[in-house]
């Protein structure tokens, strides 16, 4: 190896330890089936709620602060599990999640009474972490001739689960005549199968820096030298406030589901709406994208908040499930372009530095929006169950609004100069 080499270079120049072809399909459906398992939660929480005998008005606030445990636990953790990786074994962080998501889902479909759902959605926090330990290898592995397309088809990975698990779950449902709990049984199932693949079917990757000093010193050290910097601090900001929006909403999308088609294969449409919005999302993503690179980043992360800001307001009233998923779509792919554009300012703005850090703690906006986004949901939602769909348009709106304003502040500044 030349030490005269940029670090990128001097990578390439030897062997890699791992084909990154190899490492990106078993990193994709490592994302698939935790995407798939975690939205079956969100689809059929209200569902289950009610089969425990959970009175209508108490579930709706239900819903909601039982979405936020699934972050309460996770999200002060995330940190050291990427610091954890860089200076241990990033192979291991992620078998360790595969490992707890197959507990997790062991655990709802276990449950009976509502606090025992409720103790298992706490669980699912111990299993975060994995996905930025995920990128840092995939980028670590893959050649920089093909890091985008590596990079879009793993971030594809989690949308098409989120479209997998609703509808998987309804066919099981509806079309094999079993309970909901089977549903969780097969994607506990399906964790330990990942954990096996990730042991048995790729190597450790190893970052070019391996961080020294205690653990805990070293997770906040990454954290404050990650929002230290303006640039990610903005772009961090910007992606709490799509998530925001998202997660004070997503958990009542059942229910409006519910509301309009009744109670009659009621897995299915849950399935359909659901599954049909994340497909498209994962889907048109990659198009936000090329538009993004022709228009700039920003431009279309304005129009995404604001026209997922219109669709929300208007997801209440549609009447029929064919309705509401063509809302639900356009909601998605909104959502879907927003985190591409994110993304996309991440890898433009954010310091060489500073990048495989930021990469580690990309989902941390998500996990605090996740949060405080469905506990809003839940105090909104006793206005009625429109409540949540028109704070989050709002919160969209001002997003689009915010960004809009930094951006044109950015031009003035760049034309004084």
């Amino acid at each position: 190896m030349r030490p005269d080499l940029p670090s990128d270079d001097r990578r390439a120049a030897v062997a890699p330890v791992q084909d990154w072809r190899l490492l990106l399909l078993v990193f994709c459906v490592t994302s698939v089936v935790e995407s798939l398992g975690v939205s079956q939660i969100f689809a059929f929480a209200p569902a289950y709620l009610s089969q425990m005998g959970v009175a209508d008005a108490d579930r709706l606030h239900f819903i909601g602060l039982f979405s936020a445990l699934i972050f309460v636990v996770g999200a002060p953790l995330v940190p050291l599990w990427g610091v954890w990786a860089d200076k241990y074994s990033r192979k291991a962080v992620i078998v360790r999640s595969a490992l707890v998501e197959a507990l997790v889902f062991a655990c709802v479909a276990l449950s009976r009474e509502p606090w025992q759902l409720a103790g298992s959605m706490l669980l699912v926090g111990f299993q975060l972490g994995n996905t930025g330990v995920m990128l840092a290898a995939i980028r670590d592995a893959t050649p920089r001739s093909r890091l985008g397309t590596a990079i879009a088809l793993f971030g594809a990975s989690g949308p098409i689960g989120m479209a997998i698990g609703p509808v998987l779950g309804g066919r099981i449902v509806d079309g094999l005549h079993q309970g909901l709990p089977a549903i969780f049984w097969v994607s506990a199932g399906l964790s330990v199968g990942t954990a096996l693949l990730v042991t048995f079917g790729s190597r450790e990757v190893r970052p070019a820096v391996i961080p020294q000093g205690r653990l805990v010193s070293l997770a906040f050290g990454a954290v404050r030298g990650v929002l230290v910097d303006p640039a990610i601090r903005r772009v961090f900001l910007i992606f709490g406030v799509a998530f925001l929006g998202a997660q004070m909403s997503r958990p009542y999308l059942p229910v409006l589901v519910e509301n309009v088609n009744g109670k009659l294969d009621l897995a299915s449409a849950i399935g359909f709406v659901s599954g049909t919005a994340a497909l498209v999302g994962a889907l048109v993503s990659p198009i936000g994208g090329w538009i993004g690179d022709r228009v700039g980043f920003r431009p279309v992360l304005v129009g995404g908040l604001f026209l997922g800001g219109v669709s929300a307001a208007i997801l209440p009233l549609l009447p029929s499930v064919g309705t509401l998923a063509v809302g639900v779509l356009v909601f998605g792919a909104c959502y879907s372009v927003e985190a591409a554009m994110v993304f996309g300012l991440l890898a433009t703005e954010v310091p060489a530095e500073r990048r495989s850090a930021t990469l580690n703690l990309v989902y941390l906006p998500l996990y605090a929006a996740g949060i405080i986004g469905p506990i809003l949901g839940a105090i909104v939602v006793g206005f009625g169950i429109w409540a949540p769909f028109v704070a989050a348009a709002a919160v969209f709106v001002t997003g689009a609004l915010v960004v809009a304003a930094m951006s044109t502040k950015s031009t003035r500044a760049t034309g004084s100069a």
